[in-house]
């Protein structure tokens, strides 16, 4: 478990400050739940640096981070994803997300957020865990947390957990409680900006289609200087994916355009020295990639700072 001061941190990159912030690291589901096609080989193999932050060998569950970013970049005040929420109605996701009460909007203030600061949410995808705090219960009514802030959403997956396609097809009902607390909101208060293939955000931030975890699953790429980023949702899950990247989380709804996806970014994060930053990766959050023959090794991880020290990129 992170201690309270550990749970806000930063680093700069170019004149972009990234600031992460952690509800909560701790153990998730076993590997044969959550990343079944990676072997037990690989755990086992690589247990001397995936153990504790990435994999606790005694109950073998992967670990994983519940966080946010915030990019204070080109005047922008920036949030890319928004955690599960509180006192949402998820069946079937206890213990992790039905009914949460989390403490998001002390560490967004602990970093020197107001609600009303927030200019642009980025919902890299609309699963559970990527667009909770889009919305406060207000009397009774979901209405967006960030009063001033554009959302943009990816218009795929807009359709596909929307009414238009039914709530995802109507495969799971927690995928249309997901949207009508979460999602529709923002539309009716006339926030959403509905987008596909790329989107510029400023001269540093660009969105990108990533499409396979989800149809509008996306990346974020963030160039400033010499420095260079992704942040990458859950294109990936576990740096075991590096490792392998044809294998996919349970929750990819097309694997075989997942594996594409991912493919596609780790390489260009190789050849082009982007810092990898995944939605859930634990321990340092964040790691350099290189290309290792016809796959891919793991470079430096990042050095963030505790929010208030030093910040260096």
């Amino acid at each position: 478990m992170l201690n309270d001061n550990e749970r806000v941190q930063s680093m700069v990159l170019g004149d972009v400050e990234v600031i992460r912030i952690i509800e909560w690291h701790e153990p998730f589901l076993t590997t044969s739940e959550f990343l079944p096609e990676v072997g037990a080989d690989v755990w086992k193999d690589n247990e001397h640096w995936l153990a504790p932050d990435h994999w606790r060998p005694d109950s073998d569950r992967t670990v994983i981070a519940l966080q946010s970013w915030v990019l204070r970049s080109a005047g922008l005040t920036v949030l890319v994803d928004t955690g599960a929420g509180n006192g949402r109605d998820r069946p079937g996701m206890a213990p992790y997300f039905d009914q949460r009460q989390g403490d998001f909007p002390e560490l967004l203030a602990s970093a020197g957020v107001r609600p009303r600061d927030v200019d642009v949410v980025v919902n890299t995808h609309l699963h559970v865990d990527h667009v909770g705090w889009n919305t406060v219960d207000a009397d009774g009514q979901w209405v967006p947390t960030f009063p001033n802030a554009q959302y943009l959403i990816p218009a795929a997956d807009d359709f596909h957990y929307g009414p238009v396609n039914a709530y995802g097809g109507g495969v799971q009902e927690v995928d249309r409680l997901i949207y009508e607390d979460s999602i529709a909101p923002i539309h009716q208060a006339g926030q959403a900006v509905l987008w596909d293939g790329l989107h510029h955000i400023d001269e540093h931030l660009t969105l990108e289609s990533a499409p396979g975890h989800t149809p509008g699953a996306s990346v974020l790429r963030l160039a400033s200087g010499s420095d260079r980023a992704v942040f990458a949702g859950d294109l990936l899950h576990s740096p075991a994916q590096i490792l392998h990247p044809c294998c996919n989380s349970t929750s990819c709804l097309d694997p075989g355009q997942a594996a594409t996806s991912r493919r596609r970014i780790l390489g260009r994060a190789a050849d082009e020295r982007e810092l990898l930053v995944p939605a859930h990766f634990g321990g340092a959050g964040a790691l350099e990639v290189r290309r290792d023959n016809d796959g891919f090794a793991l470079g430096p991880w990042a050095q963030f700072s505790p929010r208030g020290a030093s910040a260096s990129g």
